[in-house]
């Protein structure tokens, strides 16, 4: 069982918790797919998932696949994300 996973954020999310709710559905759908794809490396890359103003901003602990951003274009695409394309992929430096 894998514990350590991301930091989970939303602008407004004090006033709209189901900013937070989305976010946490849409990192669900990720690891599924994942797991289905048998990609065991990515629970592990995805440090920081946030939503600000419609945009997902993922941060990643090192270099994402094209794989695994496809994952992500999935889930923000669909009726359980934010259904638009608006995601901002970055990457953290030690």
């Amino acid at each position: 069982m894998y514990l350590d996973h991301p930091t989970i954020s939303a602008i407004h999310s004090d006033t709209e918790p189901d900013r937070l709710e989305r976010l946490n559905r849409v990192y669900g759908y990720v690891i599924g797919q994942a797991d289905i794809s048998d990609n065991k490396a990515c629970i592990a890359k995805i440090a920081n998932l946030h939503d600000d103003k419609g945009t997902l901003y993922v941060s990643w602990s090192s270099q994402p696949t094209d794989q695994e951003r496809t994952f992500f274009a999935r889930a923000w695409r669909s009726q359980i994300g934010d259904e638009s394309t608006n995601i901002v992929h970055q990457l953290i430096l030690d």
